[in-house]
């Protein structure tokens, strides 16, 4: 990027935003939106942590980290700051029910919040430190995400973990008050350790799993090297040799990126989801949950099922090939029949014996994803689809969703996400821990300590 230009002094612009957001600029509808992403997170961590790839990390940290500085959620465990938060990270995005970012098309709560609390606990941050730090890492993760996406998706690029070291490394930043010449270094020091790569949707290889983890700990490691003294580039987002350049080439989104910075936060701007499957095609499953309730028909009805999509909602997830948990849940087919066989999702939905249902399956192979023009012209502004299902009768049903419920105009509810925090962790850690958790949450602001989010018994 040449010294004239929209990104002249990109990462500066970060680094001040980073060093100079104080929680008393923060509305209280700033504050509530991450105090629900919070509770979201806790849902997604605790319920996340009892699949076999999160045992899997745990069982290696135990065996090879003696530092117990930090809590691993939802159980009793301490490990260091970095791998707890690489833990915590694998584990919010275990169960692919974790909040994400339209525009950016990135998960931000497992790269933000586990890097936030293992600094905020090793650190002994307050609450209000904790949210400012979310907030801000949310901010310049997925306004990195936007600025790059779809072109960096189309690329192979997979948002969370690129954009996600950033958002961590920022929200850290904040928790141990880096003034603007460090932050701006930590932010250098991020990009060496940008990756992350979607070649897992071939094969729905597990790594997906640890990407949001990945973020969490590479951006606590580099706001802590950055406090050290350890430098980093300065022009990282905007150099010649930069993020921007060198993973999309050069075509970015300026205007996106510091739209409305320091007066618009894009925490305000997330979606969670009510199925633990890609969003790309909630709209999808929602449209077809609802015409399945119209029109009273089951799966034994369907003749044929057409889907439309953007673009980038179709690459990747038009396979049908389901061979494993995470193969069934980027798969558009696999989720459309679940739905009309089963009326609704959830995750042990979408574990292989479930999948090889003949009726699941026969509804599988007659699904048809295609991209839809309209759904394409809307993209990413809306996360839209729509459905075409062909009955044995001769009936056709059409639905086209343009806000699938959690975002835009169809948002969940403080209520709904209570309810997706009690039915999915209650059984994990207990009705009376449940409560207490979450009165914790919705008054966190007001607290004087966060102690309450580190309290697990010994599992």
């Amino acid at each position: 990027m040449p010294e004239e230009g929209l990104g002249l002094g990109a990462t500066r612009r970060f680094a001040q935003h980073i060093a100079e957001t104080k929680f008393s600029q923060l509305s209280p509808l700033v504050i509530h939106a991450a105090k629900r992403a919070l509770l979201d997170f806790m849902t997604c961590a605790v319920s996340g942590s009892a699949m076999p790839v999160s045992k899997a990390l745990l069982a290696y940290f135990q065996e090879s980290d003696a530092t117990r500085i930090a809590t691993v959620i939802g159980s009793g465990e301490r490990l260091s700051a970095a791998n707890a938060a690489l833990v915590n990270g694998a584990n919010t995005h275990g169960l692919d029910f974790d909040d994400g970012h339209t525009h950016g098309s990135a998960h931000p709560s497992g790269a933000i919040f586990p890097a936030v609390l293992a600094a905020a606990e090793q650190h002994q941050s307050s609450p209000q430190a904790i949210l400012l730090a979310a907030v801000i890492g949310y901010d310049v993760m997925t306004r990195i995400a936007s600025a790059m996406h779809p072109v960096s998706a189309q690329r192979g690029w997979h948002n969370t973990p690129v954009s996600g070291v950033f958002g961590a490394t920022a929200a850290v930043a904040s928790i141990l008050q880096l003034d603007a010449a460090a932050s701006q270094h930590a932010l250098g020091l991020a990009g060496g350790f940008a990756g992350g790569i979607r070649e897992y949707l071939e094969e729905g290889a597990e790594i997906k799993r640890l990407h949001p983890g990945k973020a969490a700990r590479d951006g606590l490691l580099c706001a802590e090297f950055a406090a050290r003294g350890i430098t980093g580039s300065s022009k990282v987002l905007e150099g010649r040799y930069g993020l921007f350049n060198v993973f999309v080439g050069g075509q970015v989104k300026w205007d996106r990126l510091f739209e409305g910075l320091g007066e618009r936060y894009e925490i305000n701007q997330v979606y969670f989801k009510p199925y633990p499957c890609c969003r790309h095609y909630h709209s999808v499953v929602q449209a077809l949950l609802t015409l399945r309730e119209q029109h009273g028909f089951n799966a034994a009805d369907v003749k044929r099922m057409e889907i439309g999509l953007y673009a980038v909602g179709v690459h990747g997830h038009d396979h049908k090939h389901c061979e494993n948990l995470l193969d069934s849940q980027m798969s558009a087919p696999c989720a459309a029949a679940l739905a009309i066989v089963d009326g609704g999702l959830a995750a042990h939905q979408f574990l292989p014996d479930s999948v090889q249902r003949p009726a699941v399956s026969r509804l599988i192979d007659l699904a048809a994803v295609n991209i839809d023009p309209e759904c394409e012209r809307i993209y990413p502004q809306r996360r839209s689809g729509a459905v075409s299902v062909t009955l044995q009768n001769g009936q056709t049903v059409q639905m086209r969703i343009l806000d699938p419920k959690g975002e835009g105009d169809n948002p969940m509810t403080d209520a709904d996400l209570e309810q997706k925090f009690l039915v999915n962790c209650t059984p994990l850690i207990g009705a009376v821990r449940g409560q207490r958790l979450l009165e914790a949450i919705w008054n966190f602001d007001q607290m004087r300590d966060s102690q309450e989010l580190f309290d697990w018994p010994q599992t």
